[in-house]
């Protein structure tokens, strides 16, 4: 088509097959204490993914200026990603095109001041021994194996912040708004299985409703 060569696109219209979702891992709040001691150095990072169901690209192009630590509770200005294409890192805007913000649980704000110390505002929190963005390289996967646990990857703890908010009573708007999803369609579709115990909560309901309705009666 560029060349133009072809007059139309013979794809066009071309139904493609689903992507299909790879297993879903998730751990507990023992085992994230161990991969986040296992990581060492990047112990902080791996808690702040577990906690905040961030992306990776979003994590790594966190600066000093988007967190609001003596905010109560603190919270996290989130409004770009950073995506490795063709060996360049490429800063643009989150995935859903749209900042969020998000609450930092209270036993992470330490570690992340501890991680800002030094730096000023402007600057990545989380770097390679270069100052530049950081990859998971080997390190992430050697963490996994030391800590005991199934192997995953870093994009793999938003399944695991998914699954400990669901656990937390979470709602899947409270899901939505935390992972940054377009919708909350979108989110229960991903994590449908998270809420499968709500099968006999709608039992229940459709139960309670009969009773009313023989009470009207």
């Amino acid at each position: 088509m560029r060349d133009r060569r072809l007059a139309a696109n013979p794809a066009r219209g071309t139904s493609l097959p689903r992507k299909r979702r790879g297993e879903q891992v998730f751990l507990t709040h023992e085992q994230v204490d161990r991969l986040a001691t296992a990581a060492g150095e990047h112990g902080t990072l791996v808690l702040l993914l577990a906690y905040t169901g961030m992306r990776w690209g979003e994590a790594t192009e966190l600066r000093v200026r988007d967190l609001d630590l003596l905010r109560r509770p603190a919270r996290i200005n989130l409004v770009r990603n950073a995506v490795r294409a063709g060996g360049e890192v490429v800063v643009g805007t989150t995935k859903s095109h749209r900042g969020r913000t998000i609450p930092i649980p209270a036993s992470l704000v330490e570690p992340l001041a501890r991680a800002c110390d030094g730096k000023a505002r402007d600057e990545l929190i989380f770097t390679n021994t270069a100052g530049g963005y950081l990859r998971p390289n080997k390190w992430f996967a050697a963490a996994c194996r030391d800590a005991g646990i199934p192997r995953i990857t870093p994009h793999g703890l938003r399944h695991v912040c998914a699954g400990l908010a669901v656990q937390s009573g979470a709602s899947v708007k409270v899901m939505q708004s935390m992972l940054g999803h377009r919708s909350a369609a979108m989110t229960l579709d991903t994590y449908a299985s998270l809420f499968a115990d709500d099968v006999d909560d709608v039992d229940d309901v459709a139960a309670r409703m009969d009773a009313a309705r023989r009470l009207s009666s």
